[in-house]
């Protein structure tokens, strides 16, 4: 078996060199060697490795099938290296080089995506994986180590996660444009008497807030289109029906779509988020760079209506309300 040790690996990198340039003259100005230098290089690393890796042929050097291999693996390694490198700077500021995210629909289409964008300005390599997935499974997803983090519908009971309560929103109405309901400045659960209504695919009526609460208060729909909740601000831009959604939700779906207003609703339907991980993530240096970029995003969307928000502070200086 060949011996591979430093001389080895800067030999490999004469032949690297070598390999590209194709002469052991430019290989020795490209490298600030010898050319006598070039060749005993490249004669120690054929003894190394037992293989000859160029035929030489006059003045020329004619490449071998086993020195095309060997520069591919060069490459491979050269690129693992690399990756290490960025991996240890991205451990030396974030205290990982990967981050697993689990994280609910609702907050799926804007707030966590602009979340990632923000580390990964910080550090380009850093590796990140976002699955978009019911609040249980998120629960489940980060108990089970499958997800790092996880952002979840509260309230959350678990004894094995650290549970962060990071903002409360207010329920809106969703009404096409030119809607004679559009016309109010507050939409009640009455006026959706007769109406049809979009709601989020739900296995049940006893999951779906809005529906729970137009039969406590025995309002008649027309009828409803159940539908992803990506699609949701979709249907009503289309005059399909009204919804009524968290506010995060639905700035996030709206920001490029005319066609939609919304208005505040009544009764008050409340929806809160939160973020959650395991004991051995609590001090990890990239959930203080979490929270320190999400109080930035909150703040934005607290600005607009139906947002109230606890700022994500670290572990142990308990939530400062908006």
């Amino acid at each position: 078996m060949a011996d591979v040790n430093i001389h080895s690996l800067k030999a490999l990198a004469v032949f690297k060199t070598l390999y590209e340039v194709g002469t052991a003259s430019q290989a020795a100005r490209t490298l600030g060697i010898t050319q006598s230098g070039v060749s005993r290089s490249l004669a120690q690393l054929e003894r190394n490795l037992g293989m000859q890796l160029f035929l030489r042929e006059k003045n020329r050097l004619i490449v071998t099938p086993e020195a095309r291999e060997l520069y591919d693996e060069i490459l491979r390694l050269m690129g693992n290296i690399e990756e290490l490198r960025h991996s240890v700077l991205a451990l030396k500021e974030f205290g990982t080089s990967r981050l697993r995210i689990a994280a609910i629909p609702g907050l799926s289409f804007g707030f966590v995506p602009r979340l990632v964008a923000a580390l990964l300005e910080e550090n380009r390599r850093f590796s990140i994986s976002l699955d978009m997935m019911s609040s249980h499974e998120v629960q489940l997803a980060v108990e089970s180590s499958h997800a790092d983090i996880g952002f979840v519908t509260l309230p959350v009971a678990s004894r094995l996660l650290q549970v962060e309560s990071w903002l409360t929103t207010r329920a809106l109405c969703l009404l096409p444009a030119g809607h004679p309901l559009s016309q109010r400045e507050v939409i009640d659960v009455a006026d959706l008497r007769d109406q049809h209504l979009v709601i989020s695919n739900q296995p049940s009526i006893s999951t779906n807030p809005l529906l729970e609460l137009t039969t406590r208060h025995n309002i008649q729909i027309a009828g409803k289109t159940e539908a992803n909740i990506g699609t949701i601000a979709a249907l009503v831009a289309n005059h399909v029906g009204l919804t009524v959604m968290n506010p995060i939700t639905a700035r996030d779906q709206l920001s490029h779509r005319d066609g939609v207003v919304m208005r505040p609703f009544t009764p008050t339907m409340e929806f809160s988020f939160g973020l959650v991980y395991r004991d051995d993530w609590k001090r990890a240096k990239v959930l203080d760079f979490i929270r320190e970029r999400g109080r930035g995003l909150l703040a934005d969307y607290a600005g607009g209506a139906g947002c109230s928000v606890n700022y994500p502070m670290s572990p142990g200086t308990g939530f400062e309300g908006a």
